[in-house]
């Protein structure tokens, strides 16, 4: 994915717990860094305690480690952890999760905000439309964050999202069913700047 145009890759680590699902973790993404050494892992980290993980994801290679609203009531102390251990922070809300959970402190403090627009756990799902307005507000509220979305998003939904203001597109079952997956992450990032230049006209 990287040779057909990622900027980024995205690490679903789940632990069976937070979601049903059980993934990859520290030992896989380290052999991951160890094949493909520029890569930037951007760290999805579906865990229910989020703070537990920080080290061994920094010293697997983790450049961006986003965790859930849901999963901790320590927001603000996840947070100082992962930049104590050298990386980015990110938060994420499910889509039964309102933005308005997401305080200034907290969107002030992170690097990236990450709207689900599927529930967590598990792909193939179609993009929650409802959730698109999160997107629009976030940017409103944080106009100098990146925003990730991230579940259903295809050629055909992505647009929606860029328009609300995301600039950051997860897309696994759109890019890696594709029979020519550079073609879809060309469209996608074709879809984010023309959004960004269609915003910096207004």
């Amino acid at each position: 994915m990287i040779k057909n145009g990622a900027d980024w890759l995205h690490m679903d680590v789940m632990d069976g717990h937070f979601v049903p699902n059980l993934t990859m973790g520290a030992p896989i993404l380290t052999w991951v860094k160890r094949d493909v050494p520029e890569i930037y892992m951007d760290c999805h980290m579906m865990v229910s305690d989020p703070a537990r993980w920080v080290n061994d994801i920094a010293r697997a290679g983790g450049r961006m480690y986003c965790f859930h609203y849901e999963a901790t009531d320590d927001h603000m102390g996840v947070i100082q952890k992962v930049r104590d251990a050298g990386m980015k922070a990110g938060i994420a809300i499910s889509p039964d999760t309102p933005c308005t959970v997401i305080t200034d402190e907290i969107g002030n403090a992170v690097d990236m905000i990450l709207v689900m627009t599927v529930y967590p756990g598990q792909g193939g799902q179609k993009l929650k439309p409802e959730c698109i307005y999160k997107i629009r507000e976030i940017r409103r509220r944080f106009p100098d964050k990146d925003i990730e979305v991230d579940g259903g998003v295809t050629q055909d939904t992505v647009h929606s999202c860029t328009e609300a203001g995301c600039n950051v597109v997860v897309a696994g079952t759109a890019t890696f069913t594709s029979d020519d997956p550079a073609a879809v992450i060309a469209d996608f990032r074709a879809s984010v700047e023309n959004a960004q230049l269609k915003a910096s006209a207004l």
